[in-house]
């Protein structure tokens, strides 16, 4: 027994295991550290996932498919978006406003806007923030929608 006692000192003094090979519990030094990679059942290192950014024109053309309930115009051609921000990890976010503080769509139109922004492929997360500065006249308006409701 006393044989075996001291083979096990030694190994921990030289840091060697049973069949000889090195172990520690302590972190390798700066630059001996393996990269970690990512790996798959079959063993073969696992491929980057590839993040789509959402495309800008799907988002939009999301976007034209909500319309006001009084006005037979899509809110992107009347001009009630204002912003729309397109993040790397998928997530959209857009700045809208209404035609009246007092509109009465002002609880639907944005939970709108953002239920068709998500159905965009690439997008994981959409937010919509409604804004009242600078407000919108009639200006904003397209020349499609100025048409539409006769407004030239």
């Amino acid at each position: 027994m006393m044989v075996e006692t001291d083979r096990m000192a030694a190994m921990e003094e030289t840091g060697t295991g049973a069949e000889g090979h090195g172990f520690s519990f302590d972190a390798p030094p700066a630059g001996d550290s393996p990269s970690v990679q990512g790996w798959t059942p079959d063993g073969q290192p696992a491929a980057e996932a590839a993040v789509a950014v959402p495309d800008e024109e799907a988002v939009i053309a999301a976007i034209a498919t909500v319309f006001d309930p009084e006005i037979p115009v899509n809110i992107y051609e009347l001009g009630l978006i204002y912003a729309i921000d397109l993040h790397r990890d998928g997530t959209v976010r857009v700045e809208m406003t209404l035609t009246a503080p007092n509109c009465p769509s002002a609880q639907e139109l944005p939970a709108q806007v953002q239920e068709a922004v998500r159905t965009v492929p690439g997008v994981t997360d959409a937010t919509v923030e409604i804004v009242w500065d600078p407000p919108w006249d009639m200006s904003r308006m397209s020349d499609d929608a100025r048409l539409s409701l006769n407004m030239f």
